[in-house]
């Protein structure tokens, strides 16, 4: 969809902050003023009093989805409205960040410009992630990453790759992150992974911690799938740090990234390097 389309929009606000109610006040007039209907998700709406949408009926009913909050709550928003196919804009209470780059002072000047045309609207890859067992399988999305890790601190975890369908490595450590170029900004730089491009159709396996230091992360090509399994008794699978899943040793994890791409509101003039050198410190 073009964004000078977008006529009605659903509001989502970073959980436990009901502070934010004047700020979602502020955000529902500028975007009535350019006569966009605002609806606001059931949850936050209980956070501040106010009557609220299901998540669902109201991805629905939109055309887009508008977090106040940080990259957090936009990251939930798009794993959890991901199967809607809306473009997601991330407004930042607080610092800016990664991927909500637009400040709630700036919104004014930001609609004004959406409603001519002139802002940008990304593709990013996204990970399908199923458990399968024998009898059962569990499909989640990740937008920054997958990981499947030890559920102790005192072990190590043993887990067996394959990529195609062939035998591929076996990471003896503290676990693998699989991350997308979203991600790679994420827990996978703080582990000694590459930085990719966030347009690019690429996902990387980057090892934590392993045991030998010839374990490097490695960049695959988008249409690669990869499964690993592990014979310990319990492992955790956990999606973009905010949701977690037993792994029991029967289970197995299918990664891929998805044919369909989540889709994030920028502004026209949004420079990924810039917000690199800026959250990164780079240059100076």
């Amino acid at each position: 969809m073009q964004a000078s389309n977008i006529k009605k929009i659903g509001v989502l606000l970073r959980p436990s902050t009901p502070e934010l109610k004047n700020s979602y006040y502020t955000l529902e007039k500028v975007f009535k003023k350019y006569d966009i209907d605002v609806y606001l998700d059931s949850i936050s709406g209980a956070m501040i009093d106010i009557m609220g949408m299901d998540f669902d009926v109201l991805c629905e009913h939109v055309d887009a989805l508008v977090t106040l909050g940080g990259d957090g709550t936009l990251i939930s928003a798009v794993r959890r409205s991901f199967e809607h196919n809306i473009p997601v804009l991330g407004v930042f209470a607080g610092s800016l960040g990664f991927l909500a780059d637009v400040d709630l002072d700036e919104l004014d000047e930001f609609v004004n410009n959406m409603v001519q045309g002139k802002v940008r609207i990304d593709e990013r890859s996204v990970l399908e992630v199923r458990i399968v067992s024998e009898n059962a399988e569990r499909k989640m999305y990740a937008f920054n990453d997958m990981v499947l890790t030890r559920p102790s601190v005192s072990n190590m975890i043993h887990i067996e790759t394959l990529v195609d369908a062939k035998a591929f490595n076996t990471y003896y450590g503290d676990g693998v992150i699989v991350a997308t170029p979203t991600g790679s900004t994420a827990y996978n730089i703080s582990a000694g992974g590459p930085v990719l491009f966030p347009l690019s159709k690429v996902f990387v396996l980057t090892p934590i911690c392993p045991h030998s230091l010839t374990q490097r992360p490695v960049v695959l090509p988008g249409e690669f799938s990869i499964e690993m399994k592990t014979p310990e008794p319990r492992a955790l699978v956990i999606i973009d740090g905010q949701d977690m899943h037993e792994l029991e040793p029967d289970q197995s994890v299918h990664i891929k990234l998805t044919t369909k791409t989540a889709k994030l509101i920028h502004r026209e003039e949004f420079n990924y390097f810039d917000v690199l050198k800026e959250k990164l410190g780079w240059g100076e």
